[in-house]
């Protein structure tokens, strides 16, 4: 399960929630990523650092995008379809995409982010797994 490989870095790496995730993603997805590009998701923690769109949303994105984009985003089938299913689950779940509203409802400050990062890790796997069924039936 994806959510088996995030407390490592989370954890014991002290990676923010975006960041363990696509660590975690990486692993379990064998998305390729090398440590330097992982990088690139460090500004999504917290929110964008800003309490806007979650970091653990993002790193879903990021997942997806890794999975379903071959060079462009404009060129996969795939991607809106499944960023939707993403978004929407997320949206179900917490009302809501945007760290200011999510963390009010699962931060603790002797977890912090925890139980948002085993969430996503939820989501993101069911979405890929509904999203892969539905592609074997087409």
């Amino acid at each position: 399960m994806l959510k088996d490989n995030y407390k490592k870095y989370y954890f014991e790496g002290n990676y923010n929630c975006a960041e363990a995730i696509i660590r975690a993603g990486n692993d379990y997805y064998d998305l390729g990523l090398h440590d330097r590009d992982m990088i690139l998701l460090g500004g999504f923690g917290a929110g964008i650092q800003t309490g806007n769109t979650c970091g653990a949303v993002l790193a879903g994105v990021s997942i997806l995008s890794m999975k379903y984009i071959e060079a462009k985003a404009h060129e996969s089938t795939d991607i809106k379809p499944v960023t939707r299913m993403l978004i929407q689950r997320f949206n179900g779940r917490y009302g809501s995409v945007l760290c200011k509203d999510i963390k009010p409802q699962s931060f603790k400050p002797e977890i912090r982010c925890q139980n948002t990062i085993e969430t996503a890790c939820d989501i993101i796997e069911e979405v890929i797994e509904e999203y892969e069924s539905k592609r074997a039936l087409n």
